[in-house]
């Protein structure tokens, strides 16, 4: 089971307008977080962003649970027009399910972010 999911970005404030756009379009807010980082979620923080202390690589990969076809859309756009780079653009995911949708962004530190309708 996950609790919180943690990303070091290179810098803050082009993260957080990014992740600001993305998570508004999936209903989420930003919350307060420590480590002099940035939170979201709906009823807690669930995802962080914290500043990367120093050079290093850019992996990570999560997926963001959408409430269907319009969210994973409207998040995708959302993170296009806020600096991130499409991977996949929004489709029918068939390993998701019957009604599987979904598409996969780049955020601008280069980390993974799907976004999964199901």
């Amino acid at each position: 089971m996950i609790d919180h999911v943690v990303y070091e970005v290179s810098d803050l404030p082009r993260a957080a307008r990014f992740y600001d756009a993305v998570f508004f379009a999936l209903g989420a807010r930003r919350m307060p977080a420590g480590n002099g980082g940035l939170a979201w979620g709906v009823n807690e923080p669930v995802f962080e962003i914290a500043p990367r202390d120093g050079p290093g690589a850019a992996f990570g990969h999560v997926a963001l649970r959408a409430a269907g076809k319009a969210a994973v859309e409207a998040a995708h756009e959302a993170g296009l027009r806020s600096g991130g780079a499409d991977e996949d653009p929004p489709a029918r995911r068939p390993a998701g399910g019957p009604r599987g949708y979904g598409a996969v962004l780049r955020d601008p530190d280069g980390l993974r972010v799907e976004l999964l309708s199901r």
